[in-house]
């Protein structure tokens, strides 16, 4: 089923709901790739919501290079959040559990104009992040820099 959130969402409109993502680190000279948003205008981390039937590596690969253009091959899974609350411009809320990978770049390339989700991507310090999307991003990020040993 394509569109999976939009379908629940028509049914209950802007009622808290759960929803599973993915996230992915790609990680270069110890900084770390972030997507600026269209629909909130911050940053996070490439990545997005499973659609119906998709397993978290399915939605891994898919998201990321909708999101960055980078087709990604997955070197670990670090961490499952499952505490992210996000309120969006619309309403829209949501208890976001995320599984968090490490990945590499194996093909495509970075986006370099707007999409319909991607505003720009940038290569960031770990100690010098932009306004990011939620706490669950921030959590990531730290969860990120600590397994890399990065300070």
């Amino acid at each position: 089923m394509s569109n999976y959130i939009q379908t629940i969402r028509s049914k209950v409109g802007h009622l808290p709901i759960i929803l599973n993502a993915v996230g992915g680190a790609v990680v270069k000279n110890q900084q770390i790739l972030l997507q600026e948003r269209t629909d909130t205008k911050n940053w996070s981390l490439p990545g997005g919501y499973m659609e119906y039937g998709e397993t978290f590596l399915e939605t891994l690969q898919r998201e990321l290079l909708e999101d960055s253009g980078l087709q990604v091959k997955p070197l670990a899974l670090i961490k499952t959040f499952d505490q992210g609350f996000t309120t969006y411009p619309n309403g829209d809320q949501a208890q976001v559990i995320s599984r968090l990978y490490l990945v590499k770049p194996v093909g495509g390339h970075l986006i370099t104009s707007p999409t319909d989700e991607t505003l720009s991507l940038k290569y960031f310090d770990f100690s010098n992040l932009p306004p990011l999307l939620n706490q669950q991003n921030q959590e990531m990020i730290t969860c990120i820099a600590k397994y890399l040993k990065i300070n």
